[in-house]
């Protein structure tokens, strides 16, 4: 979507509810337990407003850390209303939880393929009694390898946790999140019934971006010769922040160039997975999103006035 014509909101799915963030605001609206709506806003940091969003790849390494921190409150706040006062996580609790969380998914998703790659390297250098000269070719084809794997672990692991109850209902509001922002975006009524009839699908989603991250490591990675286990490990984090930034402007740029078919074509692949992320919301669902949403845009203009 052209940013001269609209602004290009985004957000996420929380427990029981959808968090929607804006240029300068975010909101959070959830269902508790007792079938109200409860609201949350806040403001972004200024971050947001400054220069620094204007610089490509640079804008997104730095967005995206703060939108994974933004993303962990709004789950935060969202697991938090679903729980009596004595069984909220915080403090000690919480930045454990998120350590063992985030190293979880670095040494799933980064660590373990690069091992197994590194595996196969040595493997298939020994099958083949390749000489020192001809170490390339299995480095390249251990690579490929790795980049597979990560990709195989990556479906695997969202087509897993989708068939897990309260991962489907999480998914259905992913999914009510799409269909709103895609309503706005067409300029139709924010009502449930109105919002219903528009797709699951959107080409900004963070299931988009993850699949372009994966698919950039196997052609980053790839290009790279051997190297010793130690350093092959050290090499997949430090450049998750760099294959980050650059999978960030590949995600805005098709966005902003969804009428070319060109473009279309290539998102196809982005687009069917989120089939494995999102699930068709009901209109209760639906009536949360467009609380998020319409709370967001009341916090945009509050900051304006």
């Amino acid at each position: 979507m052209d940013e001269l014509k609209l602004p290009t909101y985004g957000g996420q799915a929380v427990i029981e509810g959808v968090m929607m963030r804006g240029k300068q605001s975010l909101a959070i609206a959830m269902r508790a337990p007792d079938d109200s709506i409860v609201i949350h806003k806040d403001e972004l940091s200024s971050i947001y407003r400054s220069k620094i969003v204007k610089i490509p790849f640079l804008r997104g390494m730095i967005l995206l850390w703060d939108a994974l921190g933004l993303g962990i409150q709004a789950l935060t706040i969202s697991a938090n209303t679903q729980t009596e006062e004595d069984e909220k996580i915080e403090g000690p609790a919480l930045i454990l939880t998120l350590v063992i969380s985030l190293s979880f998914a670095v040494g799933l998703f980064f660590l373990l393929p690069a091992s197994a790659g590194h595996f196969f390297e040595r493997l298939i250098t020994s099958v083949f009694n390749l000489s020192p000269a001809q170490a390339n070719t299995a480095a390249w084809i251990s690579n490929l390898i790795e980049g597979l794997l990560r990709l195989t672990i990556l479906v695997g692991y969202i087509w897993f946790i989708g068939r897990i109850p309260d991962i489907k209902r999480v998914f259905a509001y992913h999914g009510a999140e799409h269909k709103t922002i895609n309503a706005f975006e067409s300029g139709a009524d924010l009502t449930p019934e109105s919002v219903k009839r528009f797709s699951l699908e959107h080409p900004r989603c963070g299931t988009a971006f993850l699949l372009t991250l994966v698919l950039l490591s196997i052609l980053f990675f790839s290009l790279l010769g051997p190297l010793p286990l130690g350093l092959r490990l050290a090499s997949r984090i430090i450049m998750i922040p760099i294959l980050a930034g650059v999978a960030y402007e590949y995600i805005r740029w098709t966005a902003n160039h969804m009428n070319s078919p060109f473009v279309k074509w290539i998102v196809r692949p982005n687009l069917a997975l989120q089939h494995l992320t999102t699930r068709e919301p009901d209109l209760e669902m639906l009536e949360v999103s467009i609380a998020a949403f319409n709370a967001m845009r009341s916090g945009e203009e509050d900051i304006h006035l």
